[in-house]
């Protein structure tokens, strides 16, 4: 660990991690120590263990049976040298040993005491209303929550009705009260048959991005907060591949959570990569965060995205206003199924490649002194 903590940028400023989708199931969850039967219901493949071999064949020997701590490998201590206020994740797997799966064409599963791995990672909120979270039916769902209430960790958006599945996760941190609230788009690939009701579990389900579903939302937040409350808005949604400008509805809808709620960051993910960041009214809009972990090592088709390389965000907030002070960026290599160090050659890819996403939205991505990334806020941007 090293010795000294980041500092952060001044006193008032609180601390968020946030980062894509983990996806800790199906291939990762068969070379932790406790795995699920491999079986799998795919085209293309029967066995989860398949997804292992396939990362072998890209970059040698995965080892087996690893501590709950192998899969963050280096970001581990990037994460004590940082020190985050909070650490929350969109958790894209179902935590259970059910064998319900749903005939969707692709099911993600990990054991119950394999989600040790989150706790490794001081892990204190994951959002849940993914395409993902009920691959194992309803059943799997529970066991996923319960699992989480276990280990302590929080969970946001989905619950075992719809009151539980809209309401935020509620961090009590030492500076201030944060809220989490968590919300699937259907364009992310989440059934309609998904959505929570006064009787079933499910997700948080979104029908739609209109401006009344918007204002709906708003109106949810500013009921459910309390004066000096900090929010994040995580949302599933977008396509999963590309770096198309955000639909327009993406756009207009997170711009009107924080006009209408004061909302500090709009935390979106679904895209295997990461997507342009939007600074507005100093507030942060993350349109695609990309996947954080993923067994997809081996698998050929979109090598242009390079979607082994991940980034993990720092957020500094101002925990008066809620308006973002910096935002740290610092990227990782998927690699044996674990986060290692990327070259520097790598990093100043993924450097480039969202700096020329990032322009037309007023904001810079640039190499800071240390070797990690930094957004630096430049003029409005146009579309």
């Amino acid at each position: 660990m090293h010795e000294h903590r980041e500092p952060h940028v001044h006193q008032r400023s609180l601390r968020l991690f946030l980062c894509g989708d983990v996806m800790c199931g199906r291939g990762i969850d068969q070379i932790l120590t406790d795995p699920c039967s491999p079986e799998i219901y795919e085209d293309y493949m029967s066995s989860a263990g398949d997804y292992v071999l396939l990362a072998e064949q890209a970059n040698g020997p995965v080892p087996r049976r690893n501590h709950p701590s192998y899969v963050w490998g280096e970001a581990l201590e990037y994460l004590g040298h940082m020190q985050p206020d909070a650490r929350i994740i969109n958790l894209e797997t179902a935590v259970t040993r059910s064998d319900d799966h749903v005939d969707k064409g692709i099911n993600y599963r990990m054991s119950p005491e394999n989600a040790a791995c989150l706790a490794a990672a001081g892990i204190d909120c994951c959002t849940l209303a993914n395409n993902h979270v009920l691959d194992w039916g309803r059943a799997g769902l529970k066991e996923t929550l319960a699992t989480l209430q276990r280990l302590d960790i929080k969970a946001a958006g989905a619950g075992w009705n719809e009151a539980e599945a809209r309401a935020p996760a509620v961090l009590n941190l030492s500076k201030k009260r944060l809220l989490v609230f968590s919300f699937g788009s259907p364009s992310s690939g989440i059934p309609v048959d998904w959505a929570a009701t006064n009787r079933d579990p499910g997700v948080n389900f979104l029908s739609d991005l209109s401006e009344t579903t918007a204002l709906r939302v708003a109106a949810r937040i500013l009921a459910l907060s309390k004066p000096g409350d900090l929010v994040v808005v995580s949302i599933h949604w977008g396509s999963n591949w590309g770096y198309q400008v955000p639909a327009e509805q993406q756009r207009s809808f997170a711009r009107k959570l924080i006009d209408k709620a004061g909302v500090s960051i709009i935390h979106g993910h679904s895209s295997h990569h990461p997507r342009p960041i939007e600074i507005y009214r100093d507030r942060l809009i993350l349109y695609g965060c990309g996947d954080f972990l993923n067994d997809y090592e081996g698998i050929r088709g979109h090598d242009r995205y390079r979607d082994d390389l991940v980034l993990m965000y720092f957020a500094d907030l101002d925990s008066g206003r809620g308006c973002l002070s910096a935002l740290k960026l610092a990227p990782f290599q998927i690699r044996k199924f674990r986060l290692s160090i990327p070259s520097q050659g790598d990093i100043e890819w993924i450097q480039a490649t969202l700096d020329r996403e990032c322009r037309r939205f007023g904001t810079r991505v640039v190499l800071a002194p240390d070797g990690q990334l930094e957004v630096a806020i430049t003029s409005a941007g146009s579309i």
